[in-house]
């Protein structure tokens, strides 16, 4: 097999000037830079963090995110992609961190698996930060 790695995580979101800010305040991600992709009628972002890249795409009409793919058990039920995760090394200092910024904490997992939350961004997407042992 070829030697591939991830580059990034592409999301659609309402409003793309929300989204760049709402990375930035409560994840820290820097804008790296914007542009349009005609073919989709699509304004775009990258955003970065390090090595991590989201995409941000803002399409004119687009449908909300369904209610279901907002919470995570019931977003399992409907196939396709679900959630990027990320490693954090203290899940009640992230949580604690996240709040203070007015995250929308969608779900707290603490079982003997593992340990971690998912937060909803301002788009109702799915994002999951993980306690890796």
């Amino acid at each position: 097999m070829p030697e591939f790695a991830f580059h990034h995580g592409g999301v659609s979101v309402p409003d793309l000037d929300a989204a760049i800010a709402w990375y930035g305040d409560v994840l820290g991600f820097e804008l790296e830079r914007r542009f349009t992709i005609d073919a989709a009628n699509a304004n775009a972002a990258f955003v970065r963090k390090g090595d991590l890249r989201f995409e941000l795409f803002e399409v004119p009409g687009a449908a909300s995110l369904p209610d279901d793919r907002r919470y995570p058990p019931r977003d399992l039920q409907t196939h396709g992609n679900k959630h990027v995760a990320f490693r954090i090394a203290d899940l009640d200092a992230f949580l604690a961190e996240v709040e203070a910024k007015s995250a929308d904490v969608a779900m707290v997992v603490r079982e003997k698996f593992g340990a971690g939350c998912f937060l909803r961004d301002c788009a109702g997407n799915l994002i999951e930060f993980v306690v890796e042992d």
